[in-house]
């Protein structure tokens, strides 16, 4: 037996911010509720290749680096969404890449690191 991803959660201090980013960012649904705290659910069910995303309330400022982070992969153009990502509220950040990788690193506008994937990984 062995085990899937099936949600992210990501710790958020400004629920309402976050909400708008990561729903316009993934293009998924909101169910929001009343704990401080919201779900993102992707069109059609949720599944390994798209999984959901709650976003929990802390009530803190993120410290430090993510021990763990989204790569994401475009339907299209990366470096098309990577900028459309930075309108919709992200930032590059400089994790100590060396400038050959095949992915450009973002964080939200909270500081959660992530990257966007060149292409969809592959074995």
């Amino acid at each position: 037996m062995v085990v899937r991803v099936a949600q992210c959660t990501i710790d958020v201090e400004d629920l309402d911010l976050m909400v708008a980013f990561w729903s316009a960012a993934l293009g998924y649904q909101v169910e929001q509720g009343d704990d401080g705290s919201a779900k993102l659910w992707p069109s059609g069910q949720p599944s390994a290749a798209a999984p959901t995303i709650w976003l929990q309330g802390s009530g803190t400022a993120k410290r430090g680096k993510n021990r763990l982070h989204l790569d994401l992969v475009a339907d299209g153009d990366p470096q098309t969404e990577v900028r459309r990502l930075v309108g919709l509220g992200a930032r590059h950040v400089d994790v100590g890449q060396s400038g050959t990788e095949r992915f450009t690193v973002l964080a939200d506008p909270e500081g959660n690191e992530f990257c966007v994937l060149d292409a969809a990984p592959t074995r």
